[in-house]
């Protein structure tokens, strides 16, 4: 087998699978000292990242993430935890799913504070698209997950062309 096929050999989730963690620091948060939404919104993009270029080992670049909700608040001194892995593989393109946690450490409490579905596609050094070796998945949870992105991507399509965009590949 040469370099080619074994980098296009289809890869388990549990390969992709990565998990971060952040402490909410002062110049991470609000005058309440709340987490911006928008910082907790770049470590998911992160955390996604990570994900996609364990799977594709290739460049990645983010070309969406679908609805956004931040379900519990997070404040300066809380470490939030970031569990991210791909759902689907497409032609170039994949699913990422990301979920976050907060742990209050002190008080031995952990939330759920979001999850969000970002697609990244995989590129070349000169940006150009390349193909993404399909995800395997193989836990019960894992095929629900690759069954719903393919249902989320079809509707991703049908807002896409709704709006006059294109439906990517």
């Amino acid at each position: 087998m040469n370099e080619i096929d074994d980098h296009m050999m289809p890869r388990p989730v549990r390969d992709s699978q990565s998990e971060m963690a952040e402490i909410v620091l002062p110049n991470d948060a609000n005058p309440l000292n709340a987490l911006l939404g928008g910082r907790l919104m770049h470590w998911i993009d992160l955390a996604g990242a990570m994900a996609a270029h364990r799977h594709a080992r290739a460049y990645v670049i983010t070309a969406s993430i679908d609805h956004l909700d931040f379900l519990v608040p997070v404040h300066v001194g809380d470490l939030v935890i970031l569990r991210s892995s791909v759902n689907r593989v497409f032609h170039t393109s994949m699913e990422v799913g990301v979920k976050v946690w907060v742990e209050n450490y002190i008080h031995d409490d952990t939330r759920h504070v979001s999850s969000a579905y970002l697609t990244f596609v995989a590129v070349d050094k000169a940006g150009q698209r390349q193909s993404v070796p399909a995800v395997i998945p193989e836990s019960d949870d894992e095929r629900r997950r690759y069954d719903e992105a393919g249902r989320r991507r079809e509707l991703r399509r049908a807002n896409s062309k709704r709006r006059g965009g294109s439906s990517g590949k």
